[in-house]
């Protein structure tokens, strides 16, 4: 007798074999069987009627927790609604832990507002204590951020590191490796993390990777330095062997794309050659980029507090607005997304707000980046669908939202998020999958499922396989659907019929079913 039988499957078992025909016995929070279980029973027995059966979606580069939505909205409904069981926090360089003082948390101020916030924890152990405790929706592991390691040691000031300070920073990685970080994780393109030299994150690698950890960058450019980022990514990868990790590839402007085809090709030359190398993408030509990022890079040096001392300097906001004039990014297509003046903002299309108050639009943008105190995201349609289909294709890629879970009453917030947050794993399945056919439906599985779980070290699970948690779906391929768009974001994703963390069932035929059946994953 199982808990839960599953008659009647398509199953495609996330490892990328081809699909075949069974039934599946779940017995507590772990598949007991899989074959042809016509004469045994279970408590609860699902027909799947020739629905997809498959593993849970594991998002490795999620911000729920430095969002806060861990916090603030538990329940991550809209990442249920397209399949994610698994999320890892802690990447682009900010994580919530550890802490070397409760300043450190600032590490994230770039993404929410810290009036919103509370921290009773200093440690990885401490802060994995705490969601233990409170419970998780979904299985939750994290990266430890560079970013937060270094303001820990440093606060607002940007420099390079002195002999002791290193030594501090290899002694706080140690242990939060110990207490159960999965890896590390780098922001090169934020202000606190420009000043680390390469030989600073070599040193870092080596420690993952004595710990069998991964190393996930948010490369120094995205732009104009793409190949550049690229080849010192590579050259990391190479020097350590540790299992390194691009986050959310892309070429970012038109004059860039270009450039993807070459980035591929030095990443397939890396990997041919030895290096561990992999990356992820979000199926969406727009980005949702923190503003600050596409000023100048000696505007943001010296951190937040240096960056708006300067904007408000008349002599400097000349210079600033001269080079913004000069510079091959079109600064008109600029939308705001997230910032505390939502409330306040008519509108949000950056040309549009600076004919409302009759100025220049790199005028407005430093006026807005004042105003808010330098948080403010954007979204910015600045990607090639080209290049997405191109890395999906790749063979060292894997699906990621570089979003968060939200609810649909988030819309009241005035917030106009990301459609990633809500679409990123179905919009791969209907678009890419099924209207396109480029990928076969286990070739993208096995991207969402067994291929991060192999590469991340999460135990048991990404595969339909006896023994493993059973972190399962069913998918009606009929009726997969993204509707999330740029403009009506708050929309979930539709066809995962059945979602199930750990055994229990989270959503049924579209409606959440609540509960906190996650697990707080260690290494």
């Amino acid at each position: 007798m199982f808990d839960i039988l599953i008659r009647n499957g398509i199953i495609i078992d996330g490892s990328g074999k081809a699909p075949y025909h069974g039934d599946i016995g779940i017995k507590g929070d772990k598949i007991k069987e899989i074959g042809e279980l016509q004469d045994e029973k279970g408590d609860v027995e699902i027909n799947a009627d020739g629905r997809i059966i498959c593993p849970g979606f594991i998002d490795v580069n999620n911000h729920s927790d430095t969002y806060w939505r861990l916090f603030l909205d538990p329940d991550l409904e809209s990442l249920v609604h397209q399949g994610i069981t698994t999320i890892i926090g802690g990447n682009c360089g900010s994580s919530l832990a550890p802490l070397a003082s409760p300043k450190t948390i600032e590490s994230i101020q770039k993404w929410i507002d810290l009036r919103e916030i509370n921290v009773n924890w200093l440690s990885e152990k401490e802060f994995l204590k705490v969601l233990d405790k409170k419970g998780v929706t979904l299985n939750f592991a994290t990266l430890v951020g560079h970013g937060t390691l270094r303001r820990g040691l440093l606060g607002d000031e940007i420099r390079s590191l002195n002999a002791k300070e290193i030594k501090f920073l290899h002694k706080m990685l140690k242990r939060a490796l110990k207490d159960g970080a999965i890896g590390m994780s780098s922001g090169l393109i934020y202000s606190h993390a420009k000043s680390a030299g390469i030989e600073e994150l070599v040193e870092l690698s080596r420690i993952v990777k004595d710990y069998d950890g991964v190393y996930a960058t948010h490369m120094r450019s995205e732009q104009e330095g793409f190949l550049d980022a690229i080849d010192e990514t590579v050259y990391l990868a190479k020097e350590t062997g540790v299992k390194t990790h691009i986050s959310h590839l892309k070429a970012m402007g038109e004059s860039n794309w270009g450039k993807m085809d070459e980035a591929l090709a030095l990443l397939s030359d890396a990997k041919e050659k030895g290096a561990d190398i992999t990356f992820d993408i979000y199926p969406y030509t727009n980005t949702g980029s923190v503003l600050y990022t596409f000023l100048p890079d000696w505007v943001t040096e010296g951190g937040k507090k240096a960056m708006l001392y300067k904007l408000k300097n008349k002599e400097v906001r000349e210079r600033v607005i001269s080079e913004m004039k000069s510079s091959p990014f079109d600064y008109s297509k600029v939308e705001i997304s997230i910032s505390p003046l939502d409330k306040t903002l008519a509108r949000r299309n950056i040309m549009e707000i600076a004919k409302s108050q009759e100025k220049g639009v790199e005028d407005a943008i430093i006026d807005i980046l004042i105003a808010s105190e330098g948080r403010v995201i954007t979204s910015i349609e600045l990607l090639s669908e080209e290049n997405i289909r191109k890395a999906l294709l790749h063979p060292l890629s894997m699906v990621a939202t570089n979003g968060s879970g939200y609810s649909i009453e988030h819309v009241k917030s005035g917030e106009k998020v990301h459609p990633r947050s809500f679409g990123s794993f179905t919009k791969v399945l209907e678009k890419y999958v099924k209207a396109e056919r480029i990928l076969s439906w286990e070739s993208a599985i096995n991207k969402m499922t067994g291929f991060p779980a192999a590469r991340f070290g999460i135990m048991k699970r990404g595969l339909l396989k006896e023994g493993y948690f059973a972190d399962i779906l069913m998918i009606d391929s009929d009726r997969i659907k993204s509707p999330a768009t740029t403009k009506s974001p708050y929309q979930y994703s539709s066809g995962i019929d059945l979602v199930m963390i750990n055994g229990e069932v989270a959503l049924n035929d579209d409606k959440f079913a609540g509960g906190k059946n996650g697990m707080v994953l260690r290494r």
